[in-house]
């Protein structure tokens, strides 16, 4: 998605809502790209600074405190500043419905990839295309989880066992097919991912119910 944009990971701003089991990973990720995490906020509040959080540190607070308040050498936000944050990449990854309509007219972001489910909402969606900000789906960039479950009942249905670095190549296999498909159905009927994914999927559905068959 940043390469569509001609986005350069490597110095990055990149804020992160959530910072549990998807925005904690997902910001180790983006730091491990070279992005700078510029901004994180959790239930307890959001911290900011420039130059990029030291996650490990970050990690080591919420761990000993449960939260993201007060933590050492980063500037407190409160949650409106929170998405006021210029960034270049911005990752809803806590709740539904974060992103409505008001917020996503402020929001100084190139690319939203969302890690939570819904974090945007309909009208949001709008304004966000309105404005040339590219959104990444739920629907594709959170994913992996159900993927990797497949993989799993994969396994045991077959009573195999794939490695840790099977089930990762194949996960980025299936990951960026379905991006790449999804981009190019948006690109030939002029739609936003979200509903290009949709269109994907359920023209995927109805072809696998033509071939067994089913026309009810």
């Amino acid at each position: 998605a940043a390469a569509r944009l001609g986005l350069a990971l490597p110095g990055a701003a990149v804020s992160v809502q959530g910072f549990g089991n998807v925005g904690a990973v997902a910001a180790r990720c983006f730091a491990a790209a070279g992005c700078r995490i510029v901004a994180l906020q959790d239930r307890g509040g959001a911290v900011y600074r420039a130059a990029g959080l030291d996650l490990a540190a970050v990690a080591a607070h919420k761990a000993a405190t449960g939260s993201l308040r007060g933590c050492p050498g980063a500037e407190p936000l409160d949650a409106a500043s929170f998405w006021a944050v210029p960034c270049d990449i911005l990752v809803p990854a806590a709740l539904e419905g974060q992103i409505d309509a008001g917020i996503a007219a402020t929001l100084q972001t190139r690319l939203v990839v969302e890690g939570a489910n819904g974090p945007t909402t309909p009208a949001a969606d709008d304004v966000l295309g309105a404005r040339g900000v590219l959104v990444v789906p739920d629907v594709l960039a959170n994913a992996g989880g159900v993927a990797v479950s497949h993989c799993e009942w994969a396994q045991n249905r077959a009573g195999i066992a794939w490695s840790a670095a099977e089930i990762d190549a194949r996960l980025e296999r299936l990951l960026l097919s379905a991006h790449a498909a999804a981009t190019d159905l948006a690109a030939a009927r002029r739609l936003d991912l979200r509903s290009a994914a949709f269109v994907l999927g359920c023209t995927r559905i109805l072809e696998a119910r033509a071939a067994r068959g089913l026309t009810a």
